[in-house]
Order: structure tokens, then C-alpha cells, then sequence
């Protein structure tokens, strides 16, 4: 007996995702007799098993079908569970599966309609013949598409797939699943319709002009996994020619919450912003961004390094925006090696890959350190490893305190900037939607261990929404809401 699907050679190693963990389920058809699942029980236990559920999903005169929810520590101690039951007696296994897979059976996400159609007049009203006069409405005056469409509350989720996770270019078609979950994020937690759009192309010009032809539809539009520097270019062209927010989220939603998790994070190590000397490891897509974000906050003073070293006015190899990052950061020059810059920083913000930091290089830093360690799966330093070394450390996982986790902003910053009508996104609506997440937390309440709120939190989107929906409206970047179509 195999567990459904038994291959997957893109599979994200779930055993370095602890927090995950890995649940098997087996529907397993006992003999209905005293004893069997004593003996089911007692195997599972013997194979280091845990079982978190046991229901009874059919029961017959001589038989019973049992529904097992197992945690087991990955794929291989999954494989042992089910070989240590294979050969017990009066037992038959019907089927083991993968439930993170099952949930994602036939997708995660269905359209669902608002109005029953029951009858033929409910009929007409919602297609032929009545639709004819919306679409003439529409026609007339192309502003009525905001009152008589979803346009106003929809999301286009778009990618080609060559940044997704930390699994790099897999493609569009095994970058769905991620895009499914983006989406379900979306309706979830703030009733945004959103849709995955994964295009089967790299060509930067090519993505560019699909977004155009498809923002019709759309309120708005979600850059997600795209790989730099070409995110860059495509963000850029699209801010300049749609009249409706184009955010990528790999660059701005880190940058959000990470400037959040700063803006609590200096309540505690009390410093000043411009008092600060980062050091930032992974000047990618996210690295320039948070960046970008910190310096409007106040930072001066950011030294970045990405795989061939620090980044400073005159090196070779920088692509467009590194030269935009060495021009703009590192006032001083430093030319030498990280674990140097580390000597005396303030902050470190790890945006890299696993285990590229020291524990000793963090003890060099200055007294209160903020350590904002985020690679995943694996961190560029353990938490555990550098305890008492640094004030504040906080990580993208969701099993060590203070994650960062871009669920804190994407929601409630489209749904603010979908109820102001705003027609693009500023940087001064990112720096409010972090103040807004950080603020979530009264003073009184922040400690090492919580400068962020709980993504499941609902003042994290009311008040993310609040914040941005006024700032855009302060700004003076709202679409015209003049009169309207009979509605």
C-alpha cells in the first residue's frame, strides 16, 4: 500500500517544516472483534505514531471502517506507520493519503455565485435578455463597470512561477498551488475575489502586455514570485500604465511587516531609526524593498551584501536596482566582509538562505540587537543559537516568536485601497499599513517575544484597511466617484 501521491519530485521537503508537520490519513477496515484496534493502536504506537484522531466512518455486522489522523514526522516515517499495520490480521488498508495534499484536491478555491437562478425570469435577468442593457449601461459610460461588476472587489493573482517559496523556478503549472492558497488568503481574511494567473512565460515584455489586456477585469493586481531583477521592470512599467494598484508582494509585503516588526522593536531597544546601522544579507526583490521602506522611515545608514559582498558605489556586477541600492545606501563605502559590518550594528536582517551566519559574528553587534533572521525554511542564524546575544529576533516561521509573515499586510492593504478606489499604492500607504499592523499591539503589551500581532487577529485588517483607505485618500489618489448608473 502507497500513500497518495507516493512520487513528487518538486515536493517541498515538509521534515524541515516542523510547524507543518506531516498528518497521514488511513481509513483502515477492521475485523469487529475485541482486540483489533488494540493491536492497530498498539503498532502505531510501537512505530513512533501519533494519533491525534480515530473515527468511525462505517460499521457492519462483522466489520468496521476507521478514519486515523496520524502525525508522523515526514514522508519516510509516514511510509514505516503504514508498514507496521500491513501485516497485522483482521486488518485491511483501504487508503493512506497526505492530508496536506488531499486539501488540495481539485484546487483550494470555486466561484460562487451571489444570485440563485431558480427560474426562467431569474434567468433573464442575469444573462440574456437582460444582461444586454448592464452591458449597454457599461458601454455608455465605462465608469459604471465599478458599480455593476466585481471589478471593484477583485484581485488578479499573477505569476510565472520562477520564484515560488523557496523552490525557485518551478514553473507556472506547480506554481498554481500557491497561487490557490494567495487567493484563499485573500477571500479569508478580507473578502477580496481573488484569481490565479499563472502564465506559461518568462519574457519580461510579454508578461507586461498579458497583465494590460487582463486588467479590465480586474480591481487590482498581485505580482507574486517572479524573480529579480525582472520584477522590478515588469512592477514598474505596470504602476506607470494601469489605472489601478500594481503590488508585488515579494518586495512590498515583507518590506511592510518587517518595518512593523522594527517600528515594536524600537519601543523596546529605545533607538531611534536614523540612530541605526543595518546590516542586510539578500539584496533581492525583498532586500531593495525593505530597504526602500526603512530609509523612509528614517534609517541612514544600511549596508547591504548579497553573494559576492557588500554593495558600494562603484562595483562591478550590479544589476539596475543594486545600482539604485549602491548609490542610495552604505554611505561610508564599507568594502569589507559581513561578519565585519556586523561589529557595533544595531540590526541584521537575514533575506538570504540557511545557516550563512555565525552566532559568534551576532555577539559583535551593538547591546540590544535586533535580529530579523528570515530565510525559509531555514533561518541564516537559529533563533536558539544566538538567545542573550540579541534583544529582539524575529524569523519567517511560524513556530518561533515574532513571525513575519506577509499575511499581516496584503489583505488589508488591498481591501483599504479597493474601498478608497485608489488608483495606485504609494509608499507612504505601505509606511501606514505597517504603523497600523504594529499598533495592533498596545505599548504596554509588546515585549521580545510579541512585537507582532497574531495573523488571525481581525484589528490587523480593520486597521491596515482604515489606515490605507484614509491615506489615499489624504493623498488625493482615488478614482472619481461621480454620478452612477441606475442601480
Amino acid at each position: 500500500m502507497t500513500i497518495q501521491p507516493d512520487t513528487d519530485e518538486h515536493r517541498m521537503d515538509e521534515s524541515r517544516h516542523p510547524a507543518v508537520g506531516y498528518q497521514l490519513l488511513l481509513r483502515l477496515k477492521l475485523a469487529n472483534r475485541p482486540g483489533t484496534l488494540g493491536r492497530i493502536t498498539t503498532a502505531l504506537g510501537e512505530a513512533d505514531a501519533s494519533i491525534m484522531d480515530i473515527d468511525i466512518a462505517e460499521a457492519g455486522d462483522d466489520f468496521m471502517i476507521r478514519e486515523f489522523r496520524i502525525l508522523c514526522e515526514d514522508e519516510a516515517h509516514a511510509h514505516r506507520v503504514l508498514a507496521s499495520i500491513d501485516n497485522i490480521g483482521s486488518c485491511e488498508v483501504i487508503h493512506a493519503s497526505d492530508r496536506t495534499f488531499q486539501l488540495h484536491r481539485r484546487g483550494k478555491i470555486a466561484i460562487q455565485n451571489k444570485v440563485h437562478i431558480r427560474t426562467n425570469a431569474e434567468l433573464a435577468h442575469v444573462y440574456t435578455p437582460g444582461v444586454a442593457r448592464v452591458s449597454m449601461a457599461i458601454h455608455d459610460n465605462p465608469d459604471a463597470v465599478w458599480s455593476l461588476t466585481i471589478k471593484p472587489n477583485a484581485v488578479a493573482v499573477v505569476t510565472d512561477g520562477t520564484a515560488v517559496l523557496g523552490l525557485g523556478d518551478i514553473g507556472p503549472e506547480a506554481a498554481m498551488p500557491v497561487m490557490e492558497g494567495k487567493s484563499m488568503l485573500f477571500k479569508s481574511f478580507a473578502d477580496i475575489d481573488a484569481w490565479p494567473i499563472c502564465l506559461a512565460t518568462k519574457d519580461t515584455q510579454e508578461i507586461i502586455n498579458i497583465v494590460k489586456a487582463i486588467s479590465p477585469g480586474f480591481g487590482a493586481i498581485l505580482l507574486e514570485d517572479i524573480s529579480a531583477p525582472r520584477c522590478f521592470e515588469i512592477e514598474e512599467t505596470l504602476r506607470a500604465a494601469l489605472p489601478i494598484p500594481v503590488f508585488h508582494d515579494d518586495q512590498h509585503g515583507t518590506a511592510v511587516v518587517v518595518l512593523a516588526a522594527l517600528i515594536n522593536s524600537l519601543k523596546i531597544v529605545q533607538k531611534r531609526p536614523e540612530d541605526l546601522k543595518v546590516v542586510l544579507l539578500g539584496v533581492g526583490a525583498s532586500g531593495v524593498a525593505c530597504s526602500k521602506i526603512m530609509m523612509n522611515f528614517g534609517v541612514k545608514n544600511v549596508i547591504g551584501f548579497d553573494r559576492q559582498g557588500a554593495i558600494y558605489q562603484g562595483r562591478d556586477n550590479l544589476n539596475v536596482a543594486k545600482e539604485w541600492f549602491a548609490e542610495n545606501t552604505n554611505p561610508e563605502g564599507f568594502d569589507g566582509t559581513i561578519d565585519e559590518a556586523l561589529k557595533g550594528a544595531d540590526m541584521f536582517l537575514g533575506l538570504s538562505g540557511p545557516r550563512l551566519i555565525e552566532p559568534d559574528w551576532i555577539r559583535t553587534m551593538a547591546k540590544d540587537a535586533i535580529v530579523f533572521t528570515l530565510a525559509n525554511p531555514e533561518p541564516e542564524v537559529m533563533p536558539d543559537l544566538i538567545q542573550g546575544a540579541a534583544r529582539v529576533i524575529a524569523t519567517g516561521r511560524s513556530d518561533y516568536p515574532n513571525q513575519v509573515n506577509n499575511v499581516l499586510c496584503f489583505p488589508g492593504l488591498f481591501r483599504g485601497a479597493l474601498d478608497a478606489s485608489a488608483t495606485s499604492i504609494t509608499e507612504e500607504m505601505k509606511i501606514v499599513a505597517a504603523r497600523a499592523i504594529a499598533e495592533v499591539i498596545p505599548d504596554n503589551q509588546i515585549t521580545e517575544e510579541y512585537i507582532l500581532p497574531s495573523v488571525f487577529n481581525p484589528d490587523v485588517v480593520t486597521n491596515v484597511a482604515a489606515a490605507v483607505r484614509h491615506e489615499a485618500e489624504r493623498a488625493g489618489i482615488t478614482r472619481p466617484r461621480g454620478s452612477r448608473v441606475f442601480v
